[in-house]
């Protein structure tokens, strides 16, 4: 009986093992064929196409749609782009640490690091760079300068900049270096037991960088701790299970990756002892916060580490590898899915639908699952990480956000530090109504005009209307709502005086003090640093209720 079952076994096995075959035959085939068409259609347009064409832009651009229809994170990095790879994974390139962009067919400096050449050899924002090492740049992108800019460590460059109050071109001399972005630009001691880091990045150092910043704070008399994940786009899968690793045991499980091979399938432990497990600490997030950051934040949610505070984080949970190809080139393409201690995964569920910012849309109910911290408390999954507190998003006004787009509060901020050597520091400055009515004069000087989306969404009614023939009917109480609706410059900078302040101030604060005067202006002001804090203190025990709460 044995006998028999184990020839029917094999011969079931040799009558699959064709049909097993002929689809891989069938695959290689069908892989063939296209790869042949597609070198013939090359070879066509090459040869034939009316105009001169570039191979390289073209197989480019078609090796980029065609990875487009996969995800948004499996992408093909040409030799010429392997410092972006670098920069992405380390932090560091060769440069002179500054931010470039394109305005209205010139490129201007927005940013430059502080500490870094280009800070040091006294290039400011709001310069306009007109030639590099006397080459004029007027009809190159601010890609191709960024390329200019970049280069071999202790190499000079001379750049030729224009300023507003400089009657001629400036030159300035500047000498590369090795430029490393640092993962945690701002710590601070809040008061006498409130600590502060900002986390921006997971490159490599990220952890150490935390530690060493936890550590600083803790010496100083830190009791509670507020991690500020906000807008941090992730990084390194490895540097954020280190993170935890500072809050968390050593051997605690913090994340896996599971993907089609097998050689993809692993688990991420705690590899040290931990710098404290008990401190009471809180996450900030925004729906910007990802990847790695969600990693952090919902390893901490799940094993009830700490609480999770802002808005719903962007919901990235695929993990890319990257895979050498021919000539220096290399494929980044997702291999696995990430899993959090409660075992769910934050991927959002439709990568191709989500809202302007990127971030996570509506979840339906049927696609969520349930799952629980150590605590029993309850999670989902479906699309990034839901906080245990929830904060609205400060929406801008229509006024700030097209002062922003046309470079208006830039514009000053540059005019503003070009007449002004030094003013009060970030915890002390305050912006003199003075210069709050000399930037409202300015807007007014500019005849600055901007519309609202109640005014745009009229305009497209009555373009409707008159179409339909329906305008004539209702135009006396269409023009009466255009009226109420039409923007008023001088009343709407009274009602939004204090938000444009602000951002004002936090643009004018950049100039002299950097990324870091920005945050700590920010600080003063920050709602979800607040309610951190508030969370924190041990009145009504808000902490400990949040942490131990269950469903019903």
């Amino acid at each position: 009986m044995k006998k028999s079952a184990r020839y029917s076994i094999v011969l079931i096995s040799l009558l699959f093992l064709p049909i097993a075959f002929s689809g891989f035959q069938d695959r290689d085939f069908e892989l063939s064929k296209n790869l042949d068409i597609y070198y013939t259609l090359m070879r066509e347009l090459n040869l034939f196409y009316v105009d001169e064409t570039d191979p390289g832009e073209l197989v480019k651009a078609s090796v980029d749609q065609m990875l487009r229809t996969l995800d948004p994170y499996t992408s093909y990095i040409p030799e010429s782009r392997m410092e972006d790879l670098q920069l992405m994974t380390t932090g560091e390139y060769g440069g002179i640490g500054a931010l470039i962009r394109q305005r209205e067919g010139y490129v201007i400096v927005t940013d430059p690091y502080e500490g870094f050449p280009a800070q040091k050899a006294g290039l400011r924002a709001g310069d306009i760079i007109r030639k590099i090492d006397g080459r004029k740049i007027a009809d190159l992108n601010s890609s191709q300068i960024g390329e200019l800019m970049k280069g071999q460590v202790g190499t000079k460059l001379k750049m030729t900049v224009e300023r507003s109050e400089e009657k001629t071109p400036v030159e300035i001399d500047i000498v590369r270096e090795k430029i490393r972005i640092s993962n945690v630009p701002y710590y601070q001691l809040l008061n006498d037991s409130y600590g502060y880091i900002r986390l921006s990045g997971f490159t490599q150092g990220a952890a150490k960088e935390v530690l060493a910043a936890f550590n600083e704070l803790k010496d100083n008399g830190m009791e509670k701790l507020i991690l500020d994940l906000r807008s941090n786009p992730g990084g390194l899968l490895i540097e954020a299970v280190d993170v935890m690793n500072i809050f968390v045991p050593n051997n605690q499980e913090i994340v896996s990756t599971i993907g089609k091979v097998k050689q993809w399938n692993k688990t991420y432990y705690c590899r040290r002892e931990p710098a404290d497990t008990t401190m009471p600490l809180v996450v900030l997030v925004n729906s910007q916060s990802a990847s790695a950051a969600e990693i952090v934040a919902g390893a901490v949610q799940d094993l009830d580490r700490g609480v999770v505070i802002g808005q719903r984080s962007f919901g990235k949970g695929l993990v890319q590898t990257t895979r050498d190809l021919s000539y220096n080139s290399k494929l980044k393409l997702t291999t696995a899915k990430y899993y959090i201690p409660s075992g769910r995964c934050i991927q959002a569920l439709d990568y191709s639908h989500r809202r302007e910012d990127g971030s996570v849309g509506h979840i339906p109910d049927s696609l969520i699952s349930e799952f629980a911290t150590k605590n029993g408390r309850v999670v989902y999954d479906g699309g990034g990480i839901l906080p245990d507190v929830e904060m609205p998003v400060r929406m801008l006004s229509r006024l700030s956000t097209a002062l922003i787009y046309k470079d208006k509060f830039f514009d000053f901020a540059t005019d503003f530090r070009n007449s002004m050597d030094e003013i009060d520091s970030p915890e002390n400055f305050h912006l003199d109504d003075k210069y709050y009515t000399d930037f409202v004069h300015q807007l007014v000087k500019d005849s600055f005009h901007y519309e609202t989306a109640s005014s745009r969404k009229l305009n497209e009614l009555i373009d409707v209307a008159k179409r339909e023939k329906y305008y004539d009917k209702a135009s006396n109480e269409i023009e009466e709502l255009k009226s109420l609706l039409e923007t008023d410059l001088e009343k709407d900078t009274e009602i939004f005086a204090q938000e444009i302040k602000n951002i004002l101030s936090d643009e004018i604060l950049g100039r002299y003090y950097y990324q870091k005067g920005r945050i700590q202006f920010m600080l003063k002001e920050d709602p979800l640093v607040h309610k951190a804090r508030e969370i924190l203190s041990n009145e009504n025990n808000n902490y400990t209720s949040i942490l131990s709460k269950k469903k019903d």
